[in-house]
């Protein structure tokens, strides 16, 4: 196990900067998942980590220990990656002890790990197949594997789970999830896809552009976004977002104004904002409450009817999408006409620079 340090680390390719200065720290034993929109750095980042990319400014750290000139071989992690990479000629056993048998690692003890390694991930029965006798999560499970057998300080997972269905890479979060519960180890974890980050992390990192935009819990983000491109990146379906004009500020609120001159207020912090500015609104879709008495008109467009959840997709009277997810059935109609009401304490407030007003009273809903 151990903490990685991050201290303004950079990485330029001829001249092109794509990593803007980090820092961070992963605690020991922490699972931290890196998420972001294709080309953020977040692979960038696993793999200077990892000493498979230079480090051109910054110190990476290791347990305390300066790793910045240090070869993958030597920084004491494993690479779990996207493709397997798994040697078709070998084996399932003789794939998870080609690493130890590398580094001289007497047999007895090759045996143990690859055993060990085996039953832990229900793979015992596979160790005489070859990778292309496997399906998807199988070859997955051997990738694994091949990490455990080394007992790395650190785990380290580049969208380990992209390339399978998606009934399989749910089992899957669950069994990675279960794996960092038996060993403790410090992994980190990148993916593009925010419900593997919500439902797997300890720490999530949001990376845009090769610079953090947020870290904090899963929920921490979800309920306190730090900004407009966090607020909308966490969350399925995505946060609905709207221009409102600030019409008053209060003590503990903000009244907010639509284009057609409706009132809605906000439970959040006044600071960074005065009358007359315009504002983004984000509601999200789990908080918006549809009827027919109060709220934004809109036009139900579709609904998916899932049994125990609806999801409803309108338009408001300027076109603007609108998605309210309900829990159970709804009697509502595509093609109807409703409203929708933002709940005062749902309701999150950016700047026009996207940065978030903090909220100030945040219910069992929000």
């Amino acid at each position: 196990m151990a903490v990685v340090e991050l201290q303004n680390l950079v990485k330029d390719y001829a001249g092109f900067r794509a990593i803007h200065g980090v820092d961070l720290t992963i605690d020991d034993g922490e699972f931290c998942v890196f998420v972001g929109p294709s080309g953020c750095g977040k692979s960038t980042l696993l793999r200077m980590i990892a000493g498979l990319e230079s480090i051109t400014g910054g110190e990476l750290r290791i347990d305390g220990t300066r790793v910045n000139e240090q070869r993958a071989a030597e920084r004491g992690l494993a690479m779990v990656f996207q493709t397997y990479a798994l040697y078709p000629h070998m084996t399932v056993r003789e794939n998870l002890a080609f690493g130890l048998e590398n580094i001289k690692t007497p047999k007895d003890e090759i045996k143990k790990r690859v055993d060990d390694a085996a039953r832990m991930l229900q793979i015992e029965e596979h160790l005489t197949r070859r990778p292309k006798q496997l399906s998807g999560g199988q070859r997955q499970r051997v990738a694994i594997g091949r990490a455990v057998v080394r007992e790395p300080k650190v785990f380290l997972f580049d969208e380990p789970l992209s390339n399978l269905d998606a009934e399989l890479r749910v089992v899957m979060r669950g069994e990675i999830s279960q794996l960092h519960r038996r060993l403790g180890n410090t992994m980190i974890y990148v993916t593009h896809d925010q419900v593997e980050a919500m439902t797997m992390a300890d720490k999530i990192v949001v990376l845009k552009a090769g610079l953090i935009q947020q870290v904090g819990s899963p929920l921490d983000l979800y309920n306190r976004p730090a900004n407009q491109f966090v607020a909308g990146f966490i969350g399925s379906p995505r946060m609905n977002f709207m221009q409102m004009t600030v019409a008053e500020i209060r003590n503990d609120a903000i009244l907010l104004k639509d284009d057609e001159g409706r009132s809605f207020e906000a439970a959040v912090s006044p600071e960074g904002v005065a009358a007359g500015d315009t504002v983004t609104v984000g509601v999200r879709p789990e908080h918006l409450e549809i009827g027919t008495e109060r709220g934004r008109p809109v036009t139900v467009e579709t609904i998916e009817q899932l049994g125990g959840e609806s999801y409803l997709y309108c338009q408001d009277q300027s076109g603007r999408p609108i998605t309210v997810h309900l829990s159970g059935q709804t009697r509502i109609k595509a093609g109807e006409e409703a409203k929708v009401f933002l709940p005062a304490e749902a309701v999150h407030v950016f700047k026009e620079d996207g940065a978030a007003l903090e909220r100030l009273r945040i219910g069992e809903a929000a």
